[in-house]
């Protein structure tokens, strides 16, 4: 999920509202969620998870291992169930599909017309979807590791501009690659490092009208960058952590969650950030650690301002308002 949702104004005008305490986890404020929104029948494969979005509908689509867990090497048989299952607002199944064709993935982006993007860090390669399942495109070389115009080294996240699509060419290759919509390779940006617009870990990548927002995983920030792939800013607050997923929300705000803090710990921290890259609020949207661990894998914003987090060690999608998420007094 790339896109920036235009009905999340609405929302920004609760963001004046109190902050919390500060940035660091032991002090922010616990989200009040709904973890058991999604319906999903008894005896379905579901999990491991990965990566949520949501589309023009207000469906959401909900990307999963269906049973298989991140381990290396990695297998290259495909699974067998599907991997994709589309929800109604009100957690209604409504579809699924990817049955034998995904074996390792990882993200899932919804463009403009509705078309699903996938990543596969097995297969190497990055797979558009009409709304439906049917597999319309298929970019990198399947199974084979590269760092040029035909291959990928582990792609992770997905995002759109006008024209050109954006791949976080993450786990590996510490990229973005550009493509245009039929898949032709148009340039990349940054490379491994911690300068401006280098990159290690590039786990999530997002637009908006103004910037490409990518959340720099292991150098522990989010980076800002032009249309262009030129640097702007670097957004690394004294005492935050790993951001797993970076989403513009419209009115100059962006939300962030953390997978791990900065000592590594698991957890599920959200950060809104200010246009000026300063903090507007911090909340915990984890599990209570003393019963579980958690670790936030990535974020999708529906057009009424519910938050959808995958929460990939809980084995969980949840549900919270953006509204209410990080204030003191929000019940």
């Amino acid at each position: 999920m790339a896109r920036s949702t235009s009905n999340a104004l609405a929302v920004a005008g609760a963001l004046a509202l109190a902050a919390c305490s500060g940035p660091g986890r032991e002090d922010a404020p616990r989200v009040e969620m709904d973890a058991d929104w999604a319906q999903v029948p008894d005896g379905t494969a579901y999990g491991e998870l990965s990566a949520v979005d949501v589309d023009s509908h207000g469906h959401i689509f909900v990307l999963h291992r269906a049973g298989r867990e991140w381990k290396e090497p990695f297998p290259t048989d495909l699974i067998a169930e599907p991997t994709v299952f589309m929800f109604a607002a009100n957690g209604k199944l409504l579809g699924k599909w990817g049955a034998n064709t995904l074996v390792m993935p990882h993200g899932l982006s919804v463009d403009d017309e509705d078309k699903v993007w996938i990543t596969d860090v097995a297969r190497e390669q990055v797979l558009r979807f009409s709304h439906d399942g049917a597999e319309e495109l298929a970019l990198g070389e399947r199974g084979v590791t590269g760092q040029d115009d035909g291959h990928f080294g582990r792609p992770a996240d997905i995002a759109f501009l006008p024209g050109r699509v954006l791949v976080a060419d993450g786990y590996l290759n510490d990229r973005i690659a550009v493509f245009d919509r039929d898949g032709n390779f148009l340039e990349s940006w940054g490379e491994e490092g911690g300068g401006p617009g280098e990159f290690d870990l590039p786990h999530s990548v997002a637009t908006d009208a103004t910037y490409v927002y990518v959340a720099d995983r292991e150098n522990g920030r989010v980076q800002l960058l032009t249309h262009a792939g030129e640097p702007i800013a670097s957004w690394k607050p004294e005492g935050t952590g790993h951001p797993y997923a970076a989403k513009p929300i419209g009115g100059g705000y962006v939300l962030v969650i953390e997978g791990r803090d900065a000592e590594g710990r698991y957890g599920a921290i959200g950060r809104l950030y200010r246009e000026d890259g300063s903090l507007e609020r911090v909340f915990d949207a984890g599990v209570d650690p003393r019963t579980g661990t958690s670790l936030g894998h990535d974020i999708a914003l529906a057009r009424d301002g519910s938050v959808y987090m995958v929460d990939n060690k809980a084995n969980r999608v949840v549900k919270f308002e953006l509204a209410t998420a990080g204030l003191e007094n929000s019940e």
